[in-house]
């Protein structure tokens, strides 16, 4: 039986490509979720070969003497990065071909996250690692509060579900991975309207995704711009929460290592891993 669609696939790779050419402008989030993964792997004292960047946008992770294979939704991402069209959920690649995968701001608007890690899970192999981030429960909390205001009791739906820490780690564990590690960081940004705040989640690719989005009418936009501004602090900021959600787990193998403890690694791949522009 195949879940329910919460996301509109279609929308989710059109908006992809719309967004691609001015995607560098708003990548601020993607770019903090890149460095949660570097400082990650910089504990990990292995070497990877075989490598897949899961919803690369345009290509960001750098992997010096590694072959990269990147994924993206969205066709012109894709072609951007040199790599491969498909949902996260759908995955082209046969079990084992990678040891491997990094994956920054796409499986909070995957349909079938628990199939996504699943097919992760397989395409790595033994003893494989995978990373990844993405938004997570706590997100958006103050546009959440100001649309609830703006629309009174029958809220439209217009915030994405969202998956908190102990349900990360559940999904890790049902899709057959071992050592699963789920944590979260929180990344706080101040925005001088609404208006600005959608202008960067439009540009992110992380606007209204669902299956049954209805339009907003301009008096509910309106209201809620209200809403939002007056939550601003002295300066006419209002603060917007992002909880960045971390996930870290390896593919079963019998002589499974237990992971170093972070930190305390010799040597950081900050400075092999960068971001591309």
């Amino acid at each position: 039986m195949r879940p329910p669609e919460i996301f509109d696939r279609a929308a989710r790779r059109l908006r992809r490509d719309r967004i691609a050419a001015s995607y560098a402008g708003h990548d601020f989030l993607r770019a903090a979720m890149i460095e949660g993964l570097v400082d990650r792997l910089g504990s990990v004292k292995r070497e990877f070969r075989d490598i897949l960047d899961l919803g690369s946008f345009g290509g960001g992770l750098q992997f010096p003497g590694a072959r990269i294979t990147r994924l993206d939704a969205g066709r012109r991402f894709a072609a951007m990065s040199g790599g491969v069209q498909a949902d996260e959920d759908r995955l082209p690649f046969a079990d084992g071909s990678f040891d491997l995968i990094v994956s920054a701001g796409v499986l909070d608007t995957v349909n079938d996250l628990p199939g996504a890690l699943t097919l992760a899970r397989r395409a790595l192999r033994p003893d494989g690692l995978f990373l990844a981030a993405f938004a997570g429960a706590g997100s958006l909390s103050t546009l959440r509060a100001a649309l609830r205001e703006a629309e009174g009791d029958r809220p439209a739906p217009r915030i994405h579900p969202q998956i908190d820490v102990r349900a990360a780690g559940d999904l890790l564990v049902r899709a057959g991975f071992a050592l699963p590690v789920a944590d979260v960081e929180i990344l706080d940004v101040r925005y001088g309207s609404l208006g600005r705040l959608l202008d960067d989640l439009r540009g992110m690719g992380a606007g209204n995704l669902l299956a049954e989005r209805r339009a907003m009418r301009r008096d509910v936009l309106a209201r809620a711009a209200a809403a939002f501004a007056a939550k601003a602090d002295a300066d006419g900021r209002t603060t917007e929460r992002f909880a960045i959600l971390y996930l870290t787990a390896w593919a079963p193998s019998p002589d499974q290592p237990m992971p170093a403890r972070r930190g305390s690694a010799t040597a950081s791949l900050a400075a092999a891993i960068g971001k591309k522009n």
